[in-house]
């Protein structure tokens, strides 16, 4: 993998993971009620689940670019498109913060349960992945090393922006409960995610 590459792959999914979707509500919506601590095992099981997302896009885009180039040239555009769509939705996503996607009881073990139920019940992760990296990784060479450079990429983007998250959580409720806050950040993600997808179409 390129230096580029990797940084073309970082950026993107650093403003994917960032924006304030329902898991990161759920997640902030954690931190303010119960400190940050409890929300580590889930934490952990978020990202061994993206993880998990991202393999499977791998290995399986890049069985279609060595066999079918067609179809790989459609997955791109439908990647082009969904991203589109993704800024769209962000643009329009609501603000109120709610953390009732994490379970009430606070063991470790039923923490990453939840972390691994809501990754993994989330096809719309490995969606994001197969839009993205068809733009920026020749599929029809990918190595071990390459797939271990993205998966570690992927798992220092989502270290920094969920930790992150939780800081901010911990040190500013008043402002991660405002609904002006909320909408500024959706809509400065839409714009962003709507350029990823403009750079990945002119490639």
């Amino acid at each position: 993998m390129t230096l580029a590459s990797l940084l073309i792959f970082a950026g993107a999914l650093f403003v994917a993971a960032g924006s304030p979707g329902p898991s990161i509500a759920a997640l902030v919506a954690r931190v303010i009620s119960r400190g940050v601590g409890d929300v580590l095992p889930f934490l952990a099981a978020m990202w061994i689940g993206e993880a998990i997302w991202l393999s499977f896009a791998i290995f399986g885009l890049a069985v279609v670019a060595e066999s079918f180039h067609l179809a790989f040239l459609v997955i791109k555009w439908a990647g082009v498109a969904y991203l589109l769509w993704l800024a769209i939705r962000m643009w329009r996503a609501p603000v109120a913060v709610d953390g009732a996607a994490l379970p009430r009881a606070a063991t470790p073990f039923r923490l990453f349960l939840a972390g691994m139920a809501v990754t993994l019940g989330n096809p719309k992760i490995m969606m994001f992945y197969l839009a993205l990296l068809p733009a920026i990784v020749d599929l029809t060479r990918v190595t071990a090393l390459g797939w271990a450079e993205l998966t570690a990429t992927m798992a220092l983007v989502l270290i920094v922006v969920d930790l992150a998250w939780v800081a901010a959580a911990a040190q500013a409720r008043r402002f991660l409960r405002s609904s002006r806050a909320m909408r500024i950040a959706n809509r400065s993600s839409a714009a962003l995610m709507a350029g990823a997808a403009a750079a990945i179409a002119s490639r």
